[in-house]
């Protein structure tokens, strides 16, 4: 009895003692995860403030100089920024879509990675539709605003953005958000609409979430007359379903400089 007594109380003692170790350990794991999340934001942060003392200044011919973002990086190829968001990013160019993945425009390893442009399109933006990836992050980060605009009152209340090129510059008129999956050929191969975005047009007011009914007029109308439109997609992760992606429309207006800073 008392070998079963002192055998007990040292089993007692040593799972005491386990479960103390390995609440201690889940406690140092927590705080080094805690850490380190709180490190990749910094890092953002850190590299947004850099680049946005570089943003480009359009001139009056409607382009603008990127000639020290390009000092930088040459796959900068564009500059996009969506108003009312923490969207204010250079945009580059791999030569596949997982050079940038987790790379930032420094060409450091970064969780965060940068916004880029789809390998398929044409970095100068003259193909009809253009793609552009970033990721879903916490505190506005990257792309984490794209998901401000599958609420329906910020869809409608904020309408607008900006992208900037070195020759010329448009502005952003947002036509549709969408939640679709990562497989959904309709946004996700850029290549198919290159010249035509008819169909692109028509997907999107059969499946969006939200679509401003007097820019899909416009769209419709321009593209049904031989003007062709170019859109501009923008896409990030999505937490509603496996493999689900927010993505956001805009039609891409030509500007003047003139126009921008009004």
């Amino acid at each position: 009895m008392n070998f079963s007594r002192r055998f007990l109380k040292a089993a007692n003692s040593l799972m005491t003692f386990v479960v103390v170790v390995f609440l201690a350990v889940a406690g140092i794991y927590s705080a080094y995860a805690l850490w380190d999340n709180a490190q990749v934001y910094a890092a953002v942060d850190d590299v947004q403030d850099e680049l946005l003392k570089l943003k480009p200044v359009v001139e009056e011919d409607g382009g603008a100089s990127f000639d020290e973002l390009r000092a930088i990086n040459p796959d900068v190829c564009a500059w996009l920024t969506l108003d009312n968001t923490e969207i204010d990013y250079p945009v580059l160019q791999g030569e596949d879509n997982l050079t940038y993945i987790n790379t930032d425009v420094y060409g450091n390893f970064a969780l965060a990675g940068s916004i880029f442009l789809d390998s398929h399109c044409d970095n100068t933006f003259h193909d009809q539709y253009s793609l552009i990836y970033g990721h879903h992050m916490a505190n506005s980060k990257m792309f984490g605003d794209l998901d401000l605009y599958e609420d329906q009152q910020f869809f409608e209340e904020n309408r607008t953005g900006t992208l900037i090129l070195p020759d010329r510059s448009y502005n952003l008129e947002i036509l549709a958000c969408l939640r679709v999956s990562a497989s959904e050929d309709a946004i996700f191969s850029p290549e198919q609409w290159e010249e035509n975005v008819g169909g692109l047009l028509t997907f999107a007011k059969e499946n969006a979430l939200y679509f401003h009914k007097d820019i899909m007029k416009k769209a419709s109308t321009e593209e049904n007359e031989g003007q062709h439109p170019q859109i501009l997609a923008m896409t990030t992760c999505s937490s509603e379903f496996t493999d689900a992606r927010t993505v956001l429309l805009a039609v891409m207006e030509p500007n003047t400089a003139a126009e921008i800073h009004q």
